[in-house]
This record gives C-alpha cells, sequence and structure tokens, in this order.
C-alpha cells in the first residue's frame, strides 16, 4: 500500500470508545461524528461557494478542509448555493473507500441529482425530467434505459467505420493547420468529429449535411451553459461572474431557438429508435428530447472533455511512451491481417492501460451526488460515520481515484498501472462512468449506459493517433471544461 502523506497527513483527532469492524471484518475502526460545519445561514453557503470558486479553488478548498477537520469525510457547503440551491449542505467523501456508497441505489436516492444540489429547469430539455434525473425506482428509468442500450446495440456495426472516417478527417485538418500555422489548437476540429461521428454512427446521419451543418458544437455548449452554468467558472471578474451565474439561473427562453435546431436535427435522423421507443411505449417528443440529452450532454460532452486530457497525459509523458504504444497498435493491427477490432485491441495491454489511467487521473465527470435513503454506516480508512435518512452524500470523484492509500504514486501519470494481474485489480477502484470499472450498466442500477461505449471510443481515439503518428508534441492550456490543446508537432508513422 502506498502511503497517506500524498493527500493528508496522518489523523491525530479524538475518537470514540464505540467501535465497529471493519468491511473486512480484520480491524476496528472507530465511530466518529462527521466533522465539519455550514456556518450561518446563507452567510456560509456564499463564504464557501467564494472559497471553491475563487479564494482557493477546488482541490485546494478540498484538501484545506481534509486537513482542518483530518477526516476525508465532512460536513460542507457545496456551491451554488443561495439562490439557486435551496439546501447546499452535504457530507463529502474525499477517499477512494467511502465514494463507493453513492453507488448502491439500495441505500441511496439519485432522484434530480444529476447536476447536484439544484436542478435545471426542465424547459431546457423540453419540459421532460430526462433519464440522468430519474432513480432506478422510478417506472420511466427501466424503459428510457432500455431505450439507450437498443441505440447502442443498433448502430454498433457502424461505430469502427465512422470513427475512422471521422477522425481521418480531424487529422487532415490538423495536419493543414500546422502546415499553414506552425500550430493547430485542438478543441474545434474535435468537437466536429465527434459531433459528427455520433450522428453518424448513432443514427446513419451525417450532421453536416443537414440543416445543422458544422453549428452542432456551439449549439450544445450554449445548452450545457445553461444548464452547468451555476457549478462553472468563465473566467470572468469574481463578483461579477458570482452575481451573474452562480446566483441566479440563465433564464432557458435565451437557448429555446438553439435547442430546436438540435431537436429538429433528432426528430428526424433517428426514426428507427423513435418507432423502436413507440413500441416500448415511450412517447417519440420524449424518446427525442432524451436521445438529444445522451448524445449531446452525456456522449459529446465527454468527448469534448475527455479526449483533450488524454492528449495531455500521453502528450507529457513523452516519446518513450508514445513509441512503445506506436509498436504494440501496428503490430497487433499487421498481426490481424490490417485489420481493427475488438479483439485485436483486447491484444494491446498498454494501450488500455493508458486509457484506464487517464480516466482515474481526470475522470470526465468530477463530483457525484446522493440522498440517504436510511440510517447509514460510511466508512472511511480511519473511522465509521453515522449518516441521517435524507441527508446529501458528495463525492469528489478525483480525491477518491487518486487516494494514496489505495494507490501507489497517486498524483502521477503511470502508463502501466493497469497492466496484469495486479493492475487490473485496481479497475474496481476507477468510478469515471458512476460506478466501479468491473461492474456494468444495468436498468437497476446508475452507471452510465455508455460506459463500454466510451471505453472503446477513448481507446479507438488512441489507435487511430498511433497509426498515424510515431510521436507528437503539444502545449496544454486551460478552458472552462479542461484541458485546451495546442498540437505543435506531428511526426508520422515511419514503421
Amino acid at each position: 500500500m502506498a502511503s497517506r502523506g500524498a493527500i493528508v497527513e496522518p489523523i491525530t483527532s479524538s475518537i470514540s470508545d464505540t467501535t465497529l469492524p471493519s468491511e473486512t471484518g480484520e480491524t476496528k475502526l472507530p465511530v466518529k461524528k462527521i466533522p465539519g460545519d455550514y456556518g450561518l445561514p446563507f452567510i456560509g453557503p456564499i463564504k464557501d461557494r467564494l472559497d471553491y470558486f475563487y479564494n482557493q479553488g477546488r482541490d485546494k478548498f478540498f484538501k484545506s478542509k481534509i486537513q482542518k477537520y483530518q477526516s476525508t469525510v465532512l460536513r460542507t457547503n457545496m456551491p451554488p448555493g443561495p439562490f439557486i440551491a435551496s439546501n447546499p449542505k452535504v457530507i463529502a467523501l474525499l477517499d477512494g473507500k467511502s465514494f463507493p456508497i453513492l453507488f448502491d441505489v439500495s441505500k441511496v436516492e439519485k432522484k434530480n441529482l444529476f447536476t447536484g444540489t439544484y436542478m435545471p429547469s426542465t424547459n431546457l430539455t423540453g419540459g421532460y425530467r430526462i433519464l440522468s434525473y430519474l432513480d432506478p425506482s422510478e417506472p420511466k428509468h427501466t424503459k428510457l434505459k432500455q431505450l439507450l442500450f437498443f441505440l447502442l446495440k443498433s448502430s454498433s456495426n457502424r461505430v469502427f467505420p465512422e470513427f475512422e472516417a471521422c477522425y481521418t478527417e480531424l487529422f487532415k485538418t490538423v495536419e493543414n493547420e500546422l502546415y499553414e500555422k506552425g500550430q493547430s489548437s485542438f478543441e474545434k476540429p474535435n468537437e466536429q468529429a465527434a459531433f459528427n461521428f455520433l450522428g453518424r454512427a448513432y443514427f446513419g446521419s451525417n450532421p453536416v449535411d443537414t440543416k445543422l451543418g458544422t453549428d452542432g458544437p456551439s449549439l450544445i455548449a450554449k445548452w450545457v451553459l445553461f444548464q452547468l452554468a451555476p457549478v462553472l467558472s468563465l473566467g470572468l471578474p469574481k463578483y461579477i461572474e458570482d452575481l451573474s451565474i452562480h446566483t441566479f439561473p440563465l433564464p432557458s427562453f435565451l437557448v429555446k431557438k438553439d435547442y430546436k435546431r438540435l431537436y429538429d436535427f433528432f426528430y428526424e435522423s433517428a426514426g428507427s429508435v423513435l418507432d423502436e421507443a413507440e413500441k416500448m411505449g415511450i412517447s417519440r417528443e420524449e424518446a427525442c428530447h432524451n436521445l438529444l440529452f445522451a448524445t449531446c450532454f452525456n456522449t459529446f460532452g465527454g468527448m469534448k472533455i475527455f479526449f483533450p486530457n488524454i492528449l495531455k497525459w500521453i502528450g507529457n509523458a513523452g516519446p518513450d511512451l508514445h513509441r512503445s504504444l506506436a509498436k504494440e497498435i501496428r503490430s497487433v493491427i499487421k498481426s490481424n491481417g490490417g485489420e481493427l477490432s475488438l479483439g485485436a485491441m483486447e491484444q494491446m495491454p498498454l494501450m488500455k492501460s493508458v486509457v484506464y489511467e487517464a480516466f482515474r487521473n481526470e475522470p470526465p465527470v468530477p463530483a457525484q451526488y446522493a440522498k440517504a435513503k436510511v440510517d447509514l454506516l460510511i466508512e472511511s480508512h480511519d473511522a465509521v460515520f453515522e449518516v441521517k435518512k435524507g441527508e446529501m452524500l458528495f463525492g469528489y470523484q478525483p480525491f477518491a481515484t487518486k487516494d494514496p492509500i489505495i494507490f501507489e504514486r497517486a498524483e502521477e501519470f503511470v502508463p502501466e498501472r493497469f497492466m496484469g494481474f495486479e493492475g487490473e485489480k485496481l479497475l474496481k477502484h476507477v468510478f469515471w462512468s458512476n460506478g466501479p470499472e468491473t461492474e456494468h450498466p444495468t436498468v437497476e442500477n446508475k452507471q452510465c449506459a455508455g460506459k463500454e461505449f466510451v471505453v472503446l471510443i477513448s481507446r479507438l481515439f488512441v489507435v487511430e493517433l498511433f497509426r498515424r503518428y510515431d510521436t507528437f508534441e503539444i502545449e496544454v492550456g486551460t478552458s472552462t471544461f479542461g484541458a485546451a490543446i495546442t498540437i505543435k508537432s506531428l511526426n508520422t508513422a515511419s514503421f
């Protein structure tokens, strides 16, 4: 096991006389009162919000509280607070042992908690509560998740060819811009390739050949902003930004026309999937709003955030890793007759490990929420904590997946971390999909319906990159949703 010093010094606070056996039954852990406080009404939540966004920043905000209370389970307020969220109080779970309680839907509820302590207006989703906001106990959850499973299955034969086609176009765009300007921003080509790929793979429709043209990514960005603005920082002056997007919700009517253009594309393109929805007892309209959300918010949003992050981690790792990936990927494809398939990718252990390590280091969705259905006992590495029915739980995933008690060199990018038998055993601690990597989405849980699809296309991205290039150089900046990548050079394949 790794030392715990990378995140927090040893806990020295006094403990209760009461002890309970740990989950393994090997040791007894003290039962403690959850430390932390919420401050004065109204004032406390605003102070925490300002600290979270501006005075400290997200990671320092949580680290300072861990140090202050000498606990990785603690009470705090989470943004946005007044006046968007009526109750900002949460119990924060900031280690890899306590975090998984958020997935146990026998003990916690996920109703209307997708974005946290507030829920965006349903006017932004056609008046419907979308699947992401439904708890598995709600009848519509099963039907809507089954519809997404149908979408994934029915489109599976288009994934490989359409991904290759769309990302071949991306790399050509990047190469042309490198030739003309000496560098190329990855952001816009990636977003266009991602949206084109999803339209073509899911529905057999190329967005650029429809009324949408190339507007899809910008329309999505504006629509998503209206939903997530209360928990984002856009780089505006502190108090102007806090008042304009963290204090009151942005009015949904300002994005109504943009959303209608997206909706029309999906309604016209997804005919066979909408037919299936009607057979399941879901109206075409409700199904279309859910398909739009799953494609644009969930999957496109994931590609927009995660693909630049993959480039960042691999790019910063240097040319030795690049050459190893290129050698592995090309040799496997060659030994499979020049064809790329699911089976071929399973023969690329380094590539698979690199993708998992990127998910571990920087999960695309850092926050998870749940509400206790019953009185609970939650266990950290050091203690057991009592949680009352109805209390809100919040998990900050980067601290869970970089827990130094679970992972050696937890703060580092270790490309080979998940290789071999011992490496694969660690996959149960990778939680990016709203569940352990070793488990699978079902209608009974809240794990991402497209979990396997997202892993597949992330692997495809790495494979397509190193089929073409021996190595590359990047410059990394920041953006609202993650890394901003500028590609400085691409060295084409030499073997």
